[in-house]
């Protein structure tokens, strides 16, 4: 499968306003609670999203801060229909004692910390962030060619650049998605080479979450009251 992602959840899905009961937007998050409870987040990746674009009655995906907002409220619809089997970060869940050529795109702190601790070799890039252990941008693609396993942040999906990492890795390559933002929806492993999606949920109604959100806190500040899952 191939195309926006969004765009394709859209179709089967769409928007329906009448079944959000809050929604919160800070500097680094939005966040949707629907009636029933459920809650879906997407990181802001430094887009500024304003009021106006919360309240509109259908988001338009051509337009950055209502693509963050879509895809927030697909994890609230989407994410919690499935019976999860276990709770693990990904480090846990996957042997990379066993892997080469790890690549990450998105600059996860706390992860790359287990990397490094273990002694396992990776490859870091990010669109955003400066620091010292980040390869420049300008050689991305030649590394994801011919990379083996490769580490994609999840907000790739509400910022579009999915589709192009994707199709600069080679068919042998393992990809698996991570982060809160993960839409965690079978179809997400249709696209090419995703072998698993890393994502969050969490307790129904929880407002904590939300008003987390709203205060500009990020993911260390409201995972630690979700529960990591994967598809």
């Amino acid at each position: 499968m191939t195309g926006d992602p969004l765009l394709h959840f859209h179709d089967l899905f769409g928007f329906d306003k009448g079944l959000i009961q809050r929604l919160s937007a800070g500097e680094k998050y939005v966040g949707v609670m629907l009636k029933t409870g459920e809650i879906g987040v997407c990181s802001t990746l430094n887009t500024h999203v304003e009021k106006g674009d919360l309240e509109v009655e259908y988001p338009d995906m051509g337009r950055p801060a209502q693509r963050i907002l879509y895809n927030a409220y697909l994890n609230a619809r989407l994410n919690y229909n499935i019976a999860y089997e276990d709770d693990k970060d990904i480090f846990k869940h996957i042997d990379f004692s066993v892997r080469e050529k790890v690549v990450m795109i998105g600059f996860f702190r706390p992860l790359v910390k287990k990397f490094r601790e273990s002694g396992f070799d990776l490859t870091i890039f990010d669109f955003l962030e400066q620091d010292e252990v980040l390869t420049p941008l300008k050689e991305m693609n030649s590394f994801l060619a011919t990379a083996r396993t490769v580490i994609l942040t999840s907000t790739s999906i509400s910022n579009g650049t999915m589709n192009n990492v994707l199709a600069h890795t080679s068919p042998s390559c393992d990809v698996f998605l991570l982060g809160p933002s993960s839409i965690l929806h079978p179809d997400m492993r249709r696209y090419p080479n995703i072998r698993k999606v890393y994502g969050a949920v969490f307790e129904p109604y929880d407002h904590h979450i939300l008003d987390i959100i709203s205060q500009g806190h990020g993911t260390r500040s409201f995972l630690k009251y979700g529960k990591k899952v994967n598809i």
